[in-house]
């Protein structure tokens, strides 16, 4: 398996689709896949809150290309029914060295 990380550094197409089937992996392996019911995270920007690639395979294929000088954010979230949910954000700058 190529994971992002290496694709990043040899520096291959990464996309928000590809990001949002990571994400989405790890929480259906976890046994949650049914309770992530939205994107992953959307693209963060100064002009407009947006209007960049979203880290989504959910709602949207969003198959632009993550380069450097983009930011976004991640938010996976589970929500359980009639118990609770809960959702977390990481905001990203691609920078051209690495993510921050």
């Amino acid at each position: 398996m190529v994971l992002l990380r290496d694709r990043w550094k040899r520096k291959e197409p990464v996309t928000g689709a590809d990001l949002d089937d990571a994400t989405r992996g790890v929480i259906r392996a976890a046994g949650f896949g049914d309770y992530f019911p939205h994107r992953t995270g959307h693209s963060i920007d100064r002009d407009l809150h947006g209007s960049g690639p979203h880290l989504d395979n959910f709602e949207t294929a969003d198959e632009r290309a993550l380069i450097p000088g983009v930011g976004f954010s991640i938010e996976p979230g589970i929500y359980l029914p009639g118990r609770f949910g809960i959702r977390s954000e990481i905001n990203v700058y691609l920078a051209e060295s690495s993510p921050r």
